[in-house]
């Protein structure tokens, strides 16, 4: 029997009033008395032996021992109510998914994609939050990532196992404006123009070029953005050409917002992948995610 765990009651009480640094606004935010959760507070201090307020002339303030102790608890408090929400939401059945994925992927591949999923799966919640790089499964919630890398990258990520999704071939575009009266470029052309970079992929025009065997004085040069959303909305606004996976502007270039400026695709080593832990027996609603991802980027093909 666990014995020095405090009532989520008590915790809940302390952890409103350490955010206010007020009893009484704690007390409204939880339809209590402020007295109450005076005494709620008292008796967590009692039951840990520190003090975790001190009275100052407005109110009170968190102690050192207060403020470590309400950061260490609140994300635990938060999960706890997520995860009651989870169960809430399907009701018995489905489940949740919690997923990492690299940013643009996700806001401009999967996302578009989701109302797919929730017409076949209704049961099925899918939380994304963004990650770029490997981390340790086990230090975190999520139960998969959706991973852009090359295969040894995915390789030497311990502790779990890829399937992969997609390859990733980039094209130069631009904006109509920027191309003008012609259809095309040629890479040697383009070599002469202004250059968006991409900070995550320092070389990937320098890799164009090598492969398209053109010299490129400029190829490293020009302004730098950290996410390829950033890059396609510069190309969009005319400040010069971005290569970018064909795949992640899909809507721009449906939209002619962005054009292709040179239909010559570099096919790269990258591509993306679903990256689960090794560990154990596979969740039936993770197994019905990944059926539904692999036939979404059949489709695609």
């Amino acid at each position: 029997m666990r014995r020095k765990i405090p009532s989520t009651h008590t915790l809940l009480c302390f952890e409103a009033a350490a955010r206010h640094e007020s009893y009484t606004r704690a007390a409204q935010e939880l339809a209590l008395t402020q007295s109450a959760v005076s005494r709620q507070v008292t008796a967590l201090e009692e039951f840990l032996g520190v003090a975790l307020f001190r009275r100052t002339r407005h109110g009170v303030a968190l102690t050192d021992r207060g403020a470590e102790y309400v950061h260490q608890i609140a994300p635990r408090l938060q999960g706890l109510e997520q995860d009651t929400l989870d169960v809430m939401s399907t009701q018995g059945s489905g489940g949740s998914i919690h997923l990492a994925a690299v940013p643009t992927f996700a806001t401009r591949w999967l996302i578009p994609r989701l109302p797919e999923l929730n017409a076949q799966h209704p049961d099925i919640t899918v939380h994304i939050e963004t990650r770029t790089r490997p981390f340790m499964f086990a230090d975190t919630p999520f139960d998969a990532a959706l991973y852009s890398g090359t295969i040894e990258q995915v390789s030497n990520w311990a502790g779990t196992r890829a399937v992969r999704l997609l390859a990733e071939d980039v094209v130069p575009v631009c904006s109509p404006k920027f191309l003008g009266t012609r259809t095309t470029l040629t890479p040697k052309a383009i070599a002469q123009l202004p250059l968006l970079q991409q900070s995550t992929r320092p070389r990937g025009w320098r890799q164009w070029f090598d492969a398209m065997g053109v010299e490129a004085p400029l190829a490293l040069s020009g302004p730098r953005y950290e996410l390829f959303s950033m890059t396609a909305a510069a190309a969009a606004h005319g400040l010069g050409l971005a290569l970018v996976p064909r795949l992640l502007v899909e809507a721009e270039l449906a939209g002619g917002e962005l054009v292709v400026a040179c239909n010559q695709p570099l096919v790269g080593e990258r591509a993306y992948y679903l990256v689960m832990p090794e560990r154990g027996e596979e969740r039936p609603v993770l197994k019905t995610f990944l059926d539904w991802l692999q036939q979404a980027a059949a489709n695609r093909n």
